[in-house]
């Protein structure tokens, strides 16, 4: 196993010495589940008395609520996820643990090419492996991909709502404030459409742990240049809100 860097050294064993399973009891939740990373979207949902919590987990941050939502007289599961792969793996972890089996994650991204403009929707259709997390999942690899069920269910929600999309590489990193203009570069030129710094993880526990996995993402603030641009990318309420509802309606057809 050992390997000249300790990052390479994927253990395919199952069962890890903490096992999500035997720590957190199945529970009575929808088995389709929305990860939304909009904060606001989630508060103001709650508030309009759309979501109800109906199960939660702890951490050193505090509480993490898993909310239920009632859609065409479906019901699914919604949670944030924080913010980084090993925060956002290790809730996924725990979503499906209490029984969440089909998911559908909306988020936002930094974009690689400046024609994406802020709100414009892009489905991952793989991520670069520049983070930790996935590589105690996965055996090394450069890329990691979504499921292609969940893709395709995305892909036809878009396209009955008219909204206008592509379909790409992101790149996954750890370090925001380590994505240098030759990194940046590198990314682009491998076909990387976008930044975040949770779906290649995702993609990997999703894989590994059997379940169905997509992620909507928007075009958000701009690395694409010779500066950064915010494009104040996360202050448009309205964007992310119709994200959130979309990504519902792709769940429902898993």
């Amino acid at each position: 196993m050992k390997q000249e860097y300790p990052i390479l050294e994927y253990d395919p064993t199952r069962k890890a010495l903490i096992e999500p399973s035997e720590l957190i009891k199945p529970e009575d939740i929808p088995e389709r589940g929305v990860i939304c990373f909009f904060q606001e979207v989630l508060t103001s949902l709650v508030e309009r008395g759309l979501l109800t919590k109906i199960s939660s987990t702890r951490s050193e941050i505090g509480e993490h609520i898993f909310y239920g939502l009632e859609i065409q007289g479906e019901h699914l599961t919604v949670f944030h996820p924080g913010i980084g792969a090993p925060l956002g793996a290790g809730l996924l972890e725990e979503a499906i643990a209490k029984g969440v089996r089909r998911f559908v994650a909306c988020g936002g991204a930094g974009v690689l090419n400046r024609e994406i403009t802020v709100g414009h929707v892009v489905i991952p259709s793989s991520a670069v492996r520049d983070e930790g997390t996935s590589y105690h999942y996965l055996p090394p690899s450069r890329e990691v991909t979504p499921s292609d069920i969940a893709t395709a269910a995305i892909e036809r929600t878009l396209i009955r709502h008219d909204v206008a999309y592509v379909v790409g590489k992101t790149w996954t990193t750890d370090a925001f404030y380590r994505e240098t203009p030759d990194k940046i570069a590198l990314r682009r030129e491998e076909g990387c459409l976008t930044v975040e710094m949770e779906a290649a993880a995702f993609f990997a526990v999703a894989q590994f742990r059997n379940v169905i996995f997509g992620q909507i993402l928007y075009g958000g603030d701009d690395v694409s240049g010779e500066t950064w641009d915010g494009r104040t990318w996360n202050a448009r309420t309205s964007v992310r809100e119709k994200l959130f509802w979309l990504a519902a309606e792709a769940c429902l057809e898993l």
